[in-house]
């Protein structure tokens, strides 16, 4: 059973070499595409029900037992976001059918699709800190290939602002992983948590937290280092858009949901209030910028950046209500963001451009399409019963349980912003007439029918969480009690065994 925790990185790997091969059939590639993404799903399902029943699936490589030798940890947070890659994988892989054409896959769509797949997957579930740093780069490189894909002009401005400032992420990653070694002589994860519980010099251990927040802060888009994400996000293919606002973030928020509760929970009021301020101001940068843009995508790219902010904000006030907003925030957002895009590159197809301003008439033509698009749009402006509601329900909740009334408040702001954002949008491309001039396009190279299907599943996902979001509310309550109680991810992968004799020894 525990090899079940390989696989969600093993099957993305030989998909995209197997893509590698077959590359010269474009229909060996497509299909490789769609049947290696399902087969992921399936896997990362199991591996859910698994942990479930299990708690904690420890797969240690090569037989050599931590903190000595390399393992794998799934716990609730890591295989709900490894079911949630194979989710928005397998609907970019299908929506890829209609929109990724010869030209792309010849530069290497399909096994750099894979690629980056494995990577966030590894991410998710190392238990290795210069292991995370590893697939951390095999995202970068992934991404950024994908990012540059096809060669245009404005791809090529997003890319260098995308990987310059990534670069800095990763360099500061490093050096933080550096000092943490110096300081505990171990990589493991949860021996370092044992580890850095005895270290006497608490500054130096805040410093090394400071690194961390940075170089995450920079992988999630937080404020002050969210600027490379709507610069790049809306250049590449819709497909490489929908992909990355779905996942590519939460990555980043993901480790900083391990860190700072696993390894770096000694100081809380000191780093956690810093982590409250940017998530405030990362929810308010985020949406007023998205007010300021009149084209489809910018939006959509800034109101990642704001909706990182209620998932920073979970983290934030440290208490398990809130990792339950959290952790559930993050999964209504990655289904919701990712099913936007989509929409976006469905009516770019219909209309020819992304500009507001020369959109419209949509209602009246694709009532259908008009209908799921206010799906995820009123689900990202937290309106009932959709599954955003239930996400800021209980973030906003656990906030005046503590009494943070500014976050409070700047969450209630922030999610009338977004309901703007998300109307301006309905105005502009689905209820006001068509300009003239525009929305003359002529028919697409490729049929549109394989846009549908990931666009309605979503949509149909957003609906379920939101009536019937009991059974995801108790995973995040897992998520939250896992996350909270270190104790038994440190036992799972060390063995009590191994706790016990290392506390022995520095009595």
């Amino acid at each position: 059973m525990n090899a079940l925790v390989a696989l969600p990185v093993i099957l993305p790997l030989l998909a995209g070499a197997l893509s590698l091969a077959f590359w010269r059939s474009s229909a060996a590639q497509k299909l490789l595409g769609v049947f290696g993404t399902l087969a992921l799903l399936v896997v990362s399902v199991h591996l859910l029900f698994e942990t479930w029943e299990h708690d904690h699936i420890v797969m240690h490589m090569g037989s050599w037992h931590a903190p000595f030798g390399i393992v794998l940890v799934s716990d609730m947070l890591a295989a709900i976001m490894v079911v949630l890659t194979g989710i928005i994988g397998l609907a970019t892989a299908v929506y890829s059918l209609s929109d990724i054409g010869t030209r792309h896959e010849r530069f290497g769509y399909y096994p750099l699709f894979h690629l980056l797949l494995a990577g966030v997957n590894g991410a998710f579930l190392t238990g290795d800190i210069f292991n995370l740093y590893v697939w951390f780069e095999v995202m970068l490189v992934a991404s950024f290939a994908l990012l540059i894909l096809g060669g245009e002009r404005a791809q090529m401005e997003g890319a260098i602002k995308y990987v310059t400032l990534n670069l800095v992420s990763s360099m500061l990653f490093l050096t933080a992983i550096g000092l943490l070694y110096g300081l505990t002589g171990t990589l493991n994860m949860a021996d370092i948590a044992v580890r850095l519980a005895e270290v006497e010099d608490t500054g130096l251990v805040t410093v090394i937290a400071m690194l961390f927040m940075v170089s995450f802060g920079i992988k999630a888009a937080a404020f002050p280092f969210f600027f490379w994400l709507p610069a790049s996000y809306h250049t590449p293919k819709v497909a490489v858009s929908a992909l990355f606002a779905g996942m590519l973030t939460k990555v980043g928020v993901y480790a900083l949901y391990r860190v700072f509760t696993l390894i770096f929970n000694q100081d809380v009021d000191y780093t956690h209030e810093i982590l409250l301020w940017i998530a405030m101001l990362t929810m308010l940068t985020g949406v007023l910028g998205a007010a300021a843009q009149f084209e489809f995508r910018r939006i959509l790219s800034f109101h990642i950046i704001s909706q990182i902010g209620y998932m920073i904000l979970g983290l934030a006030l440290f208490t398990p209500l809130a990792i339950v907003g959290g952790v559930f925030y993050i999964m209504h957002h990655i289904i919701v963001k990712a099913n936007l895009f989509l929409i976006s590159g469905l009516t770019y197809q219909l209309k020819g451009s992304h500009e507001l301003r020369e959109l419209g008439g949509l209602y009246r033509s694709h009532p259908m399409l008009a209908v799921l698009f206010m799906v995820p749009a009123l689900s990202l402006a937290g309106l009932p019963p959709l599954s955003g509601f239930f996400a800021k329900f209980i973030i906003i909740r656990a906030g005046i349980e503590v009494e943070a009334w500014l976050a409070v408040a700047v969450a209630l702001v922030v999610g009338l912003l977004t309901l703007y954002s998300m109307v301006k949008i309905w105005n502009e491309v689905f209820w006001k007439a068509q300009p003239a001039g525009f929305g003359q396009t002529p028919t697409p190279v490729r049929p549109l029918f394989w846009m549908w299907p990931p666009i309605v599943g979503l949509a149909l996902m957003t609906v379920m969480i939101g009536l019937y979001g009991q059974p995801i509310f108790e995973m995040a309550e897992l998520s939250a009690e896992q996350l909270l109680d270190t104790s038994r991810y440190i036992e799972a992968v060390l063995g009590a065994d191994y706790v016990e004799s290392l506390q022995e020894m520095r009595r």
